[in-house]
């Protein structure tokens, strides 16, 4: 009996420890899945607060330029119209030159206009245009250079303040020398470096626009007087002497050949004459 109660005993203590045990890992497992919860907020808005700004996309360094061909039937209308754009656009006549063919007037202008009103520019210059003999447009991206002598222009810099440093703590003339020998080299790769940007800075924020325009005629552009005809014709017959002239000279061997016979033949014929007479 009392080995009965025994085992009773051990059976309810068994059982009570299983559930205590279960009970123990359901709330392990609840605290490990509130721990990873918070860890996932946590994480989360932390995540939110250090992500780094968008960086800004690097600005484009474009040149732009342009050329147009075209006809026109009042080349003097289209030459202030251009001005008048120019003029509008903020831009500046680099070049204006103008002549005359055989039956063709023709006019070249090269524009400068602020990069930013290219397209309304060549927009108002094509108004009115039936078709262009020929338009190029073209767009160079020299962000790339831009970029790279920006830095090396910095480099430079920086090294020239180093070598400012030690000429200040020479020693020697001979070090001063040398010193002075380097940066020396160092500002002639900065001028040559400063030049080249400015010139891509200024062809970046300046576009290039060249316009050619003309303008079939049915006259020749050639008047002549009658005087002028005259001394045309005089001339003309001074050139036709001359090449007659100019010909006997080539032939000069032959000629040479006939008066010899000529004289030959004279003689003979005396000759002749005289026998004949006696």
């Amino acid at each position: 009996m009392k080995i009965f109660s025994v085992l009773l005993f051990g059976l309810a203590l068994a059982c009570s420890g299983n559930s205590s045990s279960e009970s123990f890992v359901s709330e392990s497992k609840a605290a490990d899945y509130e721990m990873d919860s918070g860890m996932e907020e946590m994480i989360y808005d932390e995540g939110e607060s250090i992500a780094p700004a968008p960086v800004a996309e690097k600005e484009q360094k474009i040149i732009k330029t342009g050329r147009l061909v075209f006809e026109t039937a009042d080349p003097e209308a289209t030459h202030k119209r251009i001005l008048e754009l120019t003029k509008a656009h903020n831009g500046f006549i680099q070049s204006d030159n103008s002549g005359k063919s055989y039956n063709r007037i023709f006019r070249n202008i090269t524009v400068r206009i602020p990069t930013e009103n290219f397209q309304a520019f060549v927009d108002g210059v094509s108004e009115g245009v039936p078709f262009f003999e020929q338009k190029d447009i073209s767009r160079k991206d020299v962000t790339e250079e831009f970029v790279d002598l920006t830095a090396r222009l910095k480099a430079k810099r920086e090294l020239e303040n180093r070598y400012l440093e030690l000429l200040k703590s020479a020693k020697n003339v001979k070090e001063m020398l040398e010193i002075e020998r380097e940066l020396a080299n160092i500002r002639e790769e900065i001028e040559a470096k400063q030049g080249r940007l400015n010139y891509l800075q200024d062809r970046v924020a300046t576009s290039t626009i060249n316009i050619e325009f003309y303008k079939y005629t049915a006259e020749t552009g050639v008047t002549v007087s009658y005087g002028r005809k005259m001394v045309n014709a005089l001339k003309g017959g001074w050139d036709g002497i001359s090449v007659f002239f100019l010909g006997i000279l080539y032939i000069w061997p032959l000629l040479l050949i006939i008066l010899i016979g000529l004289l030959v033949l004279r003689r003979y014929l005396r000759k002749s004459k005289k026998k004949a007479q006696n």
